[in-house]
């Protein structure tokens, strides 16, 4: 059985799914077991919604990309993105779409392609089941303590999910059109959709699957004090 430390190395997030759904069991004990994250003053502020229900993330999904279509480029809770990009993140950001596009073979002026690839998103990359990610809006106004404790939830739901042998996509693109998702699930108006999280099956035939970007050295993230 993999260790944790070769999970975490081996791990990518998947962007192509086989038409098979996440049994309903594996689901609950990967919800229990992400359910025992670490959070401030123990407030667990994750409130879920799992959806396997095809009409209802058709609708989603639908949803979306009707707005993209308006020319809205986001309806959100959050600001996920840097509102003003600066380097290295904004070189980061660009050479992992880059190193995407290169692998699929997508010219940069193919928009047509390129608009495809980003409403696959929203068609769930295939998948049968995603998990909403809302919290409480009170748990944000004016704090961000939650936002950290509900990104470690993320980081344990793909680690559990990986026990299971099931494969996992972060979505940050759901988070910048959180607002529809809240209207077509008609939740209430105290929660705020944080992100979401694909899982499946991967389609280990698709050339989508092997792409992995890089990871920055420790030189360029960590700073030692001995």
């Amino acid at each position: 059985m993999p260790t944790v430390i070769e999970t975490l190395k081996s791990r990518s997030s998947k962007r192509a799914y086989l038409p098979k759904p996440v049994p309903k069991d594996i689901q609950e004990q990967i919800l229990n077991a992400a359910a025992m994250t670490p959070s401030g003053a123990n407030m667990q502020p994750w409130k879920v919604i799992a959806i396997s229900n095809k009409e209802t993330l058709k609708n989603i999904g639908d949803a979306i990309i009707a707005k993209m279509d308006e020319g809205v480029e986001h309806d959100q809770h959050i600001q996920y993105y840097p509102v003003n990009w600066v380097n290295p993140y904004k070189k980061r950001r660009i050479v992992t779409g880059a190193g995407l596009y290169k692998l699929m073979e997508v010219d940069r002026k193919d928009d047509a392609t390129r608009l495809k690839m980003w409403h696959d998103n929203f068609k769930w990359f295939g998948a049968q089941t995603v998990y909403f990610v809302f919290t409480d809006k009170a748990n944000i106004e004016g704090a961000q303590g939650a936002l950290i404790d509900c990104g470690a939830y993320m980081q344990s739901l793909m680690l559990a999910a990986q026990e299971f042998g099931v494969d996992t996509c972060p979505q940050g693109s759901t988070t910048e059109f959180g607002r529809v998702v809240a209207k077509v699930l008609d939740t209430p108006d105290n929660l705020a959709l944080l992100y979401s999280v694909v899982l499946g099956y991967e389609d280990k035939e698709a050339k989508i699957n092997t792409y992995q970007p890089a990871r920055a050295s420790l030189e360029d993230t960590v700073t030692f004090i001995d």
